[in-house]
C-alpha cells in the first residue's frame, strides 16, 4: 500500500448514511480528494465499494456477540466471508483482549492473505509484529479499558520506533494538521473516518461551537 491518506468509510445501521450505495459514492468523493484506501465494514459494503472504486480496501466486519469483548473481525467466521469477499487486507481486533491462538490461525488458515493488527497499546502492537501482521494500526487506542488516556501518537512513535509491521496511524488524527504530522514522523499511511465521512459529527461540532455565541 503506498503512503498517504486512508478515508474509513463506514455507517453503522442506526446512522444516516448507512447503505452500501452511499458508502460506495463516499469512497468515489474519497478518491477523487486523493485517498490512497479505503476501510469499510461489511461483506456489502465491501463488494459495493469495489464495483466503484479500484484502490485498496481495509476490510473489516464489526459485530458484536455475547461474552466478547472484541467486535472487530473477531471471529474466524468473519475473516472467511472477507476472505471471500476478496478484501486487500483483512483488518481485526489483535488487543489483548483477542485470543493469541486465534491470531495464529489466521496466518496458518490463510498464508497469503494480508493482516492488519488494530491495536490500543505499544506492547500490543510489538505483540502483533512479532506474530507477523503485516501492519499494525493504532485503531483502538483509548478504546479499550486498559488503554484509557493513553496519547496516540506516543503510541504511534514508539511502534514506529521498534514495531517489525509498518505501523497505520488511525483513530483520532481528525485534523489534516495531525494526519501531515503523523506521516512526517514514519506512518506508512494515516486512516481517517468521522472528521470526513459521518456528517452529523460534523455538524455536531461545529453547532457546539456556534452555540457558545447564542
Amino acid at each position: 500500500m503506498d503512503r498517504g491518506l486512508i478515508v474509513s468509510c463506514q455507517a453503522l445501521a442506526n446512522e444516516p448514511l448507512h447503505s452500501s450505495y452511499i458508502m460506495s459514492r463516499m469512497a468515489v468523493a474519497a478518491k477523487e480528494g486523493g485517498a490512497i484506501g479505503i476501510r469499510a465494514n461489511s461483506v456489502q459494503d465491501i463488494v459495493a465499494i469495489k464495483k466503484e472504486v479500484d484502490l485498496p480496501v481495509i476490510g473489516i466486519i464489526k459485530i458484536d456477540y455475547e461474552n466478547m469483548k472484541p467486535y472487530i473481525t473477531p471471529t474466524m467466521k468473519e475473516v472467511d466471508e472477507l476472505v471471500e469477499a476478496g478484501v486487500d487486507v483483512i483488518a481485526l481486533d489483535a488487543t489483548i483482549n483477542q485470543d493469541e491462538e486465534f491470531l495464529k490461525e489466521i496466518f496458518k488458515k490463510y498464508p497469503s492473505q494480508t493482516f492488519m493488527a488494530d491495536i490500543s497499546t505499544i506492547e500490543e502492537g510489538l505483540r502483533a509484529g512479532e506474530l507477523g501482521f503485516h501492519y499494525v494500526g493504532t485503531t483502538l487506542v483509548g478504546y479499550t479499558e486498559h488503554s484509557k488516556g493513553m496519547n496516540n501518537f506516543e503510541v504511534l512513535e514508539a511502534l514506529i520506533k521498534d514495531c517489525k509491521s509498518e505501523v497505520i496511524a488511525e483513530g483520532n488524527f481528525d485534523t489534516p494538521e495531525k494526519a501531515r504530522l503523523a506521516l512526517e514522523k514514519g506512518a506508512c499511511a494515516v486512516v481517517v473516518g468521522s472528521a470526513i465521512t459521518r456528517p452529523q459529527l460534523i455538524t455536531k461540532k461545529f453547532n457546539d461551537e456556534i452555540l457558545k455565541a447564542l
